[in-house]
């Protein structure tokens, strides 16, 4: 094969898309950055360029990935009209997000990031999303920082256990799962 000049627009985003796609294939453990030089057309030095390592390609990949969970929740939230209904929607658009692309979810939450400690300023949409509401729906007398972290820990479980095949719901019975909580949590119930 002969060799061809190769210019490229943007090289950073056209790795990151291959990476993405890459991790949705096999996952992120399998993923190469020769790889990825070669999908792209070009130079493994290349790619060094934008990347130093793996590691700051699969960091690059998470952040994209919680850009990515953040515009889905905002638009689940935005279409149901926000409030309770809108913080439903979120969790839905959460677990659902996660059985749409399980490995860059794996990816996001295999490679925690210092700001999902509790307390700290979340720099992503969806945490700060979950956050705001927390503030706004938790039941009386509940702290919103725990009832945020309840929140969380009930969709991800739950996209976890569906993931890891450990239990089979269907879309409505997801719904109702996080509607149960939504609802528990209207009614200053503690869950």
């Amino acid at each position: 094969m002969a060799s061809r000049p190769y210019h490229h627009g943007d090289l950073r985003a056209a790795l990151v898309e291959a990476g993405l796609a890459a991790i949705e294939a096999r996952g992120a453990d399998d993923l190469s950055l020769r790889e990825l030089a070669r999908v792209v057309g070009v130079s493994a030095t290349a790619v060094y360029r934008h990347f130093p390592d793996k590691k700051a390609l699969l960091a690059a990949l998470a952040s994209v990935g919680l850009e990515k969970l953040g515009e889905t929740q905002r638009a689940a939230s935005d279409a149901a009209g926000g409030g309770a209904a809108g913080f439903k929607a979120t969790g839905i658009a959460y677990v659902r997000f996660a059985l749409s692309n399980p490995g860059l979810f794996r990816l996001v939450y295999g490679h925690p990031l210092p700001k999902f400690a509790p307390g700290c300023d979340p720099a992503d949409d969806a945490m700060a999303m979950l956050q705001a509401n927390a503030a706004a729906l938790a039941p009386d007398g509940v702290d919103p920082q725990i009832f945020a972290l309840q929140s969380w820990s009930l969709v991800h479980g739950l996209a976890m256990l569906l993931l890891d095949q450990q239990i089979t719901l269907d879309d409505a019975a997801i719904d109702r799962v996080v509607d149960l909580h939504v609802m528990l949590a209207e009614t200053g119930s503690r869950t």
